[in-house]
C-alpha cells in the first residue's frame, strides 16, 4: 500500500504555546500532529466511521529542527503512510514556509467509540485515504 496525498493542516499559534525561552513549548507540536491526524480522519473517512471510531495515539517519534514564534505561520503536511489491522501510521512535517521546524512518525490505533477496543479499519474505509489502490 503506497502512501496517501499529503494533508495540509494550518496551525495557529497562540500566546499559550509560548514558553519561558519565547519560542513554541515542544509538546505544543505533538498536539499540532494530533490535530492534524484526526482533522485528516474527519475529513476523509466516511461519516459513520468517523462516527464510529476514535483514535489513541500508540508513539510518536519526533525530531525538532527549528522553533517556531507567536506570529510565525505553520502548517502541517501529514500523509498516512500505511493501515494495517487497527493501526495507521503517519508522517507529519511541521513547516514555517520552506523552514522544516519538526518531522513526526507517528502509530495510532483505531479503537471502537462504544467498547474501546481496537477496530480494524477495513478496505472499504482505507479506500478513501489510498484511492488508487484496488
Amino acid at each position: 500500500m503506497s502512501a496517501a496525498k499529503a494533508y495540509h493542516f494550518p496551525i495557529t499559534i497562540v500566546p499559550g504555546d509560548i514558553d519561558f525561552m519565547g519560542h513554541v513549548n515542544n509538546a505544543r507540536y505533538l498536539s499540532w500532529v494530533q490535530d492534524a491526524v484526526l482533522s485528516h480522519w474527519r475529513k476523509l473517512a466516511p461519516p459513520e466511521a468517523v462516527a464510529s471510531k476514535a483514535w489513541v495515539a500508540l508513539k510518536h517519534e519526533i525530531t525538532y529542527r527549528r522553533p517556531a514564534f507567536l506570529d510565525d505561520e505553520v502548517i502541517a503536511e501529514t500523509v498516512l503512510e500505511k493501515i494495517a489491522g487497527a493501526r495507521a501510521f503517519y508522517s507529519t512535517v511541521i513547516q514555517r514556509g520552506e523552514d522544516v521546524l519538526a518531522e513526526v512518525k507517528s502509530a495510532w490505533c483505531c479503537i471502537d467509540a462504544k467498547t474501546l477496543r481496537p477496530a480494524r479499519i477495513g478496505k472499504e474505509v482505507a479506500a478513501f485515504f489510498f484511492p488508487h489502490e484496488d
